[in-house]
């Protein structure tokens, strides 16, 4: 955060709960978001069912991600309840998600033993890079500030940090982009990717 107003935070996570969303995505062949790249790692997926059945999964998987990412932005209008063998990692609202619940139980120990290791493995590496984190995107905001001529306005930035199929980053919130991993370990090519995302925000 910037000393004085106005002031910026930027969170960097590799939340399992987000990648677990992701390998019911994987496991369940959810389209949407058509542009995020699924994850590596994951074992095929075989699904066979009817266009109308996976259209209602689609549907209530879209809910279920916005509420995972964003969930302050997209509260549920009923409880929520956790879906068996995830633990905490996920939970539905208690109605219109029948379909994907009874869904995602076959994949909950592959989708929870993958979260487990990815977050794993981002904080193994954040660590070893210890503030690096903090410089990347503070550097990157005084780059904007000098191009500019002005100081950031107050925003705040939610990072994702994802083991995907694909180098990149992109927005899966109104706060939140999820970037690759190896992406994020490349400090030249990670300070030019998040520039445009610090110009829009700030």
């Amino acid at each position: 955060m910037v000393g004085g107003a106005p002031e910026w935070v930027v969170r960097e996570d590799a939340s399992q709960a987000v990648l677990a969303a992701l390998c019911v995505r994987h496991a369940l062949g959810i389209r949407s978001p058509d542009e995020l790249p699924t994850l590596r790692g994951l074992p095929p997926a075989s699904v066979e069912r009817g266009e109308d059945p996976q259209s209602a999964l689609e549907r209530q998987w879209r809910g279920y991600w916005a509420m995972t990412v964003e969930p302050q932005a997209h509260p549920s209008p009923v409880p929520l309840d956790l879906v068996e063998g995830f633990g905490s990692l996920a939970a539905l609202p208690t109605e219109g998600y029948d379909e994907l619940r009874e869904a995602m139980l076959p994949h909950a120990e592959v989708a929870v033993a993958y979260a487990q290791r990815a977050h794993d493995r981002y904080v193994a590496d954040a660590a070893a890079g210890a503030r690096v984190s903090y410089r990347a995107y503070a550097g990157a905001i005084a780059e904007h500030e000098r191009r500019v001529g002005r100081r950031a306005h107050s925003f705040e930035l939610n990072v994702q940090v994802l083991p995907l199929s694909q180098r990149g980053v992109w927005w899966i919130g109104s706060l939140t982009i999820a970037v690759t991993d190896g992406l994020r370990g490349d400090v030249v090519a990670f300070d030019a990717a998040i520039h445009p995302i610090i110009a829009e925000l700030a």
